[in-house]
This record gives C-alpha cells, structure tokens and sequence, in this order.
C-alpha cells in the first residue's frame, strides 16, 4: 500500500498491532533531501566518517535511495512505515535519525527529549507529533526539551535502549545521556533505570547506547566489553538474560560494524531483526543461528546513512504495541 497522507507523509505497509509482547509493528521515519554529515556531532562520536568521499550532492542522493529502500523493505515484511520527507530547508543534517527526539510508551505518552547538539533542536517537528495525535492514541506528552538550557542531554531511544517486556531502561552514560534526566524519564514513564559508563579504545564514551545494545524478546545483543566497571557488566549481563533471553555477547570490532544498532519489529509477516547490511555480515554463523531460532533477519544497505554515525535502529522512531500502547484509532480498541 502507498498513499499520500496530507501531503505529509507517505505510508507504507499494513495497519499492523504488533504482538503480544512488546514488539513494534510501525514507524517513523524520515527521509532527507539535502543530507550532510553533523560537523557538530563529530567530536563525540566516534562512529562518524570524518572524511566523506562524495560531493554533497551524490551522497544526499545515494541517502535518499537508501532510506526509501528501507522504508519499502520494512514494509514488504509487513511493517507500517510512515514516512515523511524533510525538504531540507529549515531541518539539519541529522533528521535522518528521528528516535533521538521523541519517543512513544505503551499507555500513550510521547517523550519529547532535550538534543545535545544545537544544530539538531530543529529536528523536532510539529507536524509528525500531532500526525500522532491525530492517527493514533495518545494520552499525554511529556516535553523534557527545556532541560537544553541547563545543559542536560537525553536523546531518546539513543541514549536510553527501553526493554518494555521488564520494563527497564538500559542507559550508557555520554554527554547526550545525562543520569538525571535518565531518572526523571524513568520515574515518569515506569521504568526501572540501569545506568553503566563506557568507554571505547581511547577512553571514550560511547556516544549512544543503541549502537551497542539491541533488547529483542528472545535475545539480546550487547556488546560487554564496552562496559567500563565489572559489576556493572554481570548485572547488564544478567539482567539481559533473567527472563530467559540468550545473550549474544558482540566484540567492539562489530559495534563498529553497527551490529548492535538493530531493532525488533513485528508485522504481518512475523517476527524481524532490521538490521544493515554492513551489520548483518558482521555476525558470525553462531549468533546467526540465535536470532534465526525466533527473527528473520532483515538487511538492508545504509552505508551511507553509516557515514553519519549511526544505523538502521537510529533511523526509527517505533510505537504501535498490542494493548493500550499508542494503538490505531481505527481500531477503537485503546
């Protein structure tokens, strides 16, 4: 299915409820016309090419391709892909990558979040929040944006990786993930938090947790030895596993590789892992074999969305969960 919808955006894929769990069967995603790398964002992560070897104009192109290839993708496996298009005139570089200012919860609320980067406050849009409104149930936004000004940072389901099974928000701390605003969303939206520093090669942090954890409902992916302190490590460790997940323990090399920037969805067609495809050829035939038990694996080609830092799981603002969780008003059932 495609339609025009308000001239806003495009839809793709079934009306889809998710499944009876927690995992996502639509999202938002944003598809850029003038796209360029965040010279802003470059300092801290460590993810993004600092050299890009097209003009600007062959790599807005080739980025326009990819993420319309996804959105089809996505939907072909039977996922509800609304898709909007930033024309590139008042929006920056990072619009791409939606999940980092808002978020959704399983009783309505939408999560507004305060973005380290300047250049990147623009991203927030009114149109797709009252799309929401409008399209599906929503009870109450929760605009944590002011805290910009005090300089403190949450960048949405970036710097928090939400396990809503168990309800707890795993989050890495960096400058783009501070621990009280961590709390407060947590304390707000019924979360237990777990919070742990990282630290790359050199020291780093690593700037968002959703580029080496991936919560799915039968496994998880993460990448330990990123993980600074060791008790800290058994508890992620642990936590992971408890309700029965395998654990599939990544290397730094595959983080890298944006391994961990993957997401579970659940369509018409069943259970998925989106990935990219420099991630999928990443995993080895093992961790392979654990996702296949229970996902196909879904991938497509982003390397030069990749260019920017971040991934496939970046690129994806998801809600629509069974129940009460922002369900479709045609429904008539939340």
């Amino acid at each position: 299915m495609l339609k025009l919808n308000r001239d806003q955006c495009i839809d793709w894929g079934p009306d889809c409820s998710g499944d009876d769990r927690g995992s996502p069967s639509a999202v938002i995603m944003i598809r850029p016309e003038n796209f360029r790398t965040n010279p802003e964002t470059l300092s801290d992560n460590a993810f993004q090419a600092e050299m890009i070897p097209l003009s600007q104009k062959d790599l807005a192109e080739k980025v326009f391709s990819e993420v319309t290839r996804a959105a089809k993708t996505l939907a072909n496996e039977g996922i509800s892909v609304h898709l909007f298009d930033d024309l590139g005139l008042d929006h920056p570089h990072d619009s791409v990558f939606p999940n980092n200012w808002f978020s959704t919860s399983r009783d309505g609320k939408i999560a507004l979040f305060p973005m380290f980067s300047k250049n990147r406050r623009a991203e927030r849009r009114d149109e797709i929040v009252t799309f929401l409104k409008e399209y599906y149930h929503v009870s109450e936004i929760v605009d944590y944006s002011p805290l910009e000004v005090d300089g403190v940072f949450l960048e949405g389901t970036g710097a928090v990786v939400i396990d809503h099974n168990e309800s707890v928000a795993y989050t890495g701390l960096s400058n783009r993930a501070d621990v009280g605003a961590m709390k407060v969303f947590c304390a707000d939206f019924g979360y237990l938090p777990v919070w742990f520093d990282t630290a790359d090669a050199k020291g780093n942090p690593i700037y968002h947790t959703n580029v080496m954890l991936c919560v799915a409902e039968f496994f998880a992916i993460v990448c330990l030895a990123l993980v600074v302190d060791e008790k800290k490590r058994k508890l992620l460790n642990a936590l992971l596993s408890a309700p029965g997940r395998t654990v599939i323990n990544i290397s730094v090399e595959q983080v890298r590789l944006f391994a961990g920037n993957a997401i579970e969805l659940f369509g018409k067609k069943g259970r998925v892992l989106a990935l990219s495809t420099t991630a999928a050829n990443s995993l080895s035939a093992d961790q392979r074999a654990v996702i296949e038990r229970t996902n196909k694996i879904v991938a497509v080609e982003l390397v030069h969305v990749e260019l920017s830092g971040g991934s496939m799981r970046c690129m994806l603002a998801d809600y629509t969960y069974r129940g009460s969780y922002l369900y479709r008003k045609v429904h008539g059932e939340a």
